[in-house]
């Protein structure tokens, strides 16, 4: 295949349903993986003591910090569900409902922010 058929069959591909579902979910997993040191610094925290990690405990009530809670738990189920997305693709037979399955997908990911978001209200 020549460099030009190359350069427009990527660019047709990278509008396609398939292909945002597999960067969101390569993006929400490295998103998830810059979350982790600050998960373990919480942790760290609570093993230097209860008023640290009281204080920091406080912190976390911010209502910025809870929109950034319902940003995680948004990218959890996004990751989740792009995960089961890959393992059907793998290992299931192709079936033509798949684009409209990667969309409810992410519906459901906002879904379930959206109810995080509410219960902290």
């Amino acid at each position: 295949m020549s460099s030009l058929a190359q350069n427009q069959h990527n660019a047709a591909y990278r509008g396609d349903l398939f292909w945002i579902a597999a960067m969101i979910h390569r993006i929400s997993g490295l998103l998830l993986a810059c979350f982790l040191p600050l998960h373990f610094l919480a942790l760290g925290l609570a093993i230097e003591g209860e008023a640290t990690f009281d204080g920091f405990l406080k912190w976390t009530q911010q209502p910025l910090v809870k929109l950034a809670e319902t940003g995680l738990v948004f990218l959890l189920a996004v990751h989740l569900f792009g995960g089961i997305r890959v393992l059907v693709i793998e290992n299931l037979a192709w079936r033509p409902g798949q684009k409209r399955m990667a969309s409810l997908a992410v519906g459901t990911a906002a879904v379930i922010a959206a109810i995080f978001i509410l219960r902290l209200l």
